[in-house]
């Protein structure tokens, strides 16, 4: 009787053993229904999980194992490489291998039900196996009629296709499973006829263009990492198109991660453009199950020659992986914020290296961490010094200082005058401001009264077009009050500026001019974001106001100026990380302006002109300030020079989780590598109250990743021994981006 070990959605660290009679090792990597919990013969108690192994020996007493349901045979299972990524996953970031596994699924392989009633896309065919052509037909009893004719007909043709299996009596299918179980038989999927590989017409690629694909070509079957490090507008796309065409002319296929969902339709264009006969799946969030399940399947099916997608696009099974790139590599949307907190990135790596091939990672302002591998040698370094068309040029980069120029609602005379000067011309401007809403604060200057979330310690941003006050962390709603709450005074004033009030500035200074607002607000019914694109590419929008969505990735050629508004915020951020993700924003959306033949210009409001992000941002000079930044972090003890890990725990009351933290240091000192590993006193995280829940960290820093690696796996295991402690939830974050 085989024993499976089954991986379950579910918060335990640990497989789950059932028995499967005629489950062979070909099973692992398929889902299947098992009942869990007290519930044995209720088909509806059964949830589905993932099997991970077979065997014949379990530590449970073969009487209380309890029977597996149907074993999903329609579909392929999860190709070993796969099932290894999500070990790797539960190892590395110390989350339940079950979780782990079905947190990479479709929803449609998620769901209890779904072998019941999902259809598959392609039925496996049945072919002999080595041993099955060995063994005579004579050994089959000629009595046993349907057996003697059904292993004749495999003798005679050496497969019976899925086809053929429909038309077989239901005992004669049962035959095949029993032929299966001896080993004769197996099944498998046909190959798809392979499209004809062809390409559109490429550009010339520029000299440095040229270098950089030559290098990363010449790694094809290697494991390479290249760190792509090109100015705005340098062509790194072109080099993804080239790199990729060289792999899918080879029959491999291509994965490329975007950070956002927003990136995806105009990359998609480029790739569906340059590869008209190869298909290309597009896998984020937007999708709805179906969509993502079918373009799941065709990527698993070898039929699918590129896959684009988001973080979570890294757990596609990928047969004939060639190629991976990971565009924007800096940016923060590769980090899972929840759950199991993954760095699509770093997952990236470890695939390239899993499969032996080359990846590259591109960016203008690559994160410190991937420039310090490339300055150590572990990556390759590729430079792009200057933009890709012969007359572009990198913008003028001015900054306008606030402590001697006056504003109107934001904006400053220079703004104001520059953008009437981009109008009289028709070009496109840009009004870059990373704050949504009308006005971050609404205060009363009797009382000084804030109006401020009830759940988080956060403030409620006005929204004043729906009259509403809103928490852009847990997204309560409340309508904004006629009077003061607190003493009454109805003078009560939004303070601070957020893209709509920023827009009703600009429609009160240029009531001619077209004026497109793009945020997360303006673009959440679907298709919007596209609509808006095109918009703007038809130039029907002479003033975009936008936050960060606008800043990455774009190509809008008649683009000139960009004015950034409220840049310095982020300069007071207690987080170490915040100047290099600012400098990175603004490198973005400076790079915006002037991509093709027009000079570009980009104006920048600040209280402090001579702050060294500032002037290499004026240099353009990402060399300059990375190492810079690495020489404090160095003397900092920050990343990339230590690592580190963040355990959170959150509670209705501050003290339970301060006290919890307090609980778990003291078990830490009791490991064998604690003397490797420096803890920090558990202190109130930096939103100390978000969505009704009181929250606390505690910071675990070493030296060497190794280390820190064997402190947690025994702290885990510790912290995990420990009793239930109601109402406290707890987890680990390994490499956070924010402490």
């Amino acid at each position: 009787m085989a024993i499976i070990r089954v991986a379950l959605d579910v918060p335990v660290n640990r497989l789950f053993d059932y028995l499967a009679p005629g489950a062979g090792t070909d099973d692992i990597g398929r889902c299947v229904r098992v009942p869990f919990g007290n519930h044995n013969h209720s088909d509806s108690r059964k949830i589905s999980g993932v099997i991970l192994d077979i065997g014949e020996i379990s530590s449970i007493p073969e009487e209380k194992l309890k029977y597996a349901g149907q074993i999903d045979r329609e579909t392929l299972p999860l190709p070993r490489s796969l099932l290894q990524l999500f070990e790797f996953c539960s190892r590395y970031y110390h989350y339940p291998i079950g979780q782990a596994v079905m947190n990479g699924l479709p929803a449609s392989l998620r769901q209890s039900n779904h072998i019941a009633r999902r259809k598959p896309a392609v039925s496996p065919d049945w072919k002999l196996t080595e041993a099955g052509k060995a063994i005579p037909l004579s050994a089959i009893p000629s009595r046993a009629k349907a057996k003697h004719q059904l292993f004749s007909l495999l003798h005679e043709h050496g497969i019976m296709t899925a086809e053929a299996c429909k038309t077989l009596p239901p005992h004669s299918r049962k035959l095949l499973q029993e032929f299966r179980d001896r080993g004769w038989v197996e099944q498998y999927l046909a190959q798809p006829d392979k499209p004809v590989f062809s390409t559109a017409p490429a550009p010339v690629p520029t000299e440095e263009q040229a270098h950089a694909i030559s290098a990363i070509l010449g790694s094809t079957g290697t494991f390479s990492p290249w760190l792509l490090n090109g100015v705005t507008g340098s062509g790194k796309t072109e080099i993804y198109l080239q790199a990729a065409t060289s792999l899918l002319a080879q029959q491999k296929q291509v994965l490329i991660l975007v950070p956002e969902i927003n990136l995806t339709p105009q990359l998609e264009a480029v790739f569906r453009k340059r590869f008209p006969g190869t298909t290309l799946v597009s896998l984020h969030s937007g999708l709805n199950d179906s969509e993502r399940w079918h373009g799941w399947q065709q990527a698993q099916q070898g039929k699918a020659g590129i896959i684009l997608g988001t973080r979570l696009a890294i757990f596609t099974p990928i047969p004939e992986l060639g190629l991976i790139i990971v565009d924007e590599e800096h940016d923060y949307s590769f980090k899972q914020q929840d759950g199991l907190r993954y760095s699509a990135r770093d997952l990236a790596i470890y695939r390239a290296r899993q499969a032996g091939i080359p990846i590259i990672l591109g960016s203008a302002t690559p994160s410190l961490e991937s420039y310090h591998q490339a300055l150590t040698g572990r990556y390759r370094l590729l430079r792009l010094h200057s933009r890709a068309i012969s007359r572009a040029t990198l913008p003028a980069i001015r900054c306008i200082d606030l402590r001697i120029t006056s504003t109107q609602e934001g904006l400053s005379e220079p703004v104001l005058e520059a953008l009437r000067r981009n109008l009289s011309k028709k070009q496109q401007s840009l009004v870059f401001i990373n704050r949504r809403g009308y006005a971050p604060v609404l205060l009363c200057k009797s009382c000084r009264w804030i109006a401020t979330c009830k759940r988080c310690s956060s403030r409620l941003v006005v929204h004043l077009r729906e009259r509403q006050l809103r928490c852009h962390y847990c997204g309560d709603q409340q309508p904004v009050s006629p009077a003061c709450p607190q003493c009454g005074d109805p003078d009560i004033l939004p303070f601070g500026h957020g893209t709509q009030r920023v827009e009703a500035a600009l429609v009160s200074h240029f009531p001619e001019a077209h004026i497109l607002r793009v945020d997360r607000d303006s673009i959440r019914h679907k298709d919007a974001w596209q609509k808006v694109l095109e918009r703007i590419h038809r130039g029907e929008a002479d003033i975009l106001v936008g936050t960060q969505l606008l800043a990455k990735g774009h190509d809008f050629p008649n683009l000139t100026l960009v004015c950034v508004l409220n840049a310095d915020a982020s300069l007071y951020s207690t987080d170490f990380r915040a100047e290099e993700h600012l400098f990175a924003q603004l490198m973005q959306v400076a790079g915006r302006a002037g991509r093709a033949n027009i000079p570009g210009t980009v104006l920048i409001q600040t209280e402090f002109p001579q702050h060294a992000l500032y002037q290499a941002l004026q240099r353009q000079d990402y060399t300059m300030y990375a190492q810079a930044q690495l020489k404090e972090r160095k003397s900092a003890g920050f990343p990339p020079f230590v690592y580190l890990a963040v355990l959170r725990a959150e509670a209705p009351v501050l003290t339970d989780a301060l006290e919890f933290l307090q609980q778990l240091a003291a078990v830490a000192a009791l490991s064998e590598d604690y003397a490797h590993i420096r803890l920090y006193d558990p202190v109130p995280a930096p939103m100390q109250r978000l969505k009704g829940l009181e929250r606390a960290q505690l910071l675990i820093q070493a030296r060497s990743r190794r280390h820190l690696q064997l402190f947690l796996s025994d702290w885990h295991q510790r912290i995990a021994a420990l009793p239930v402690r109601r109402k406290i939830r707890w987890h680990l974050d390994v490499d956070p981006l924010t402490v």
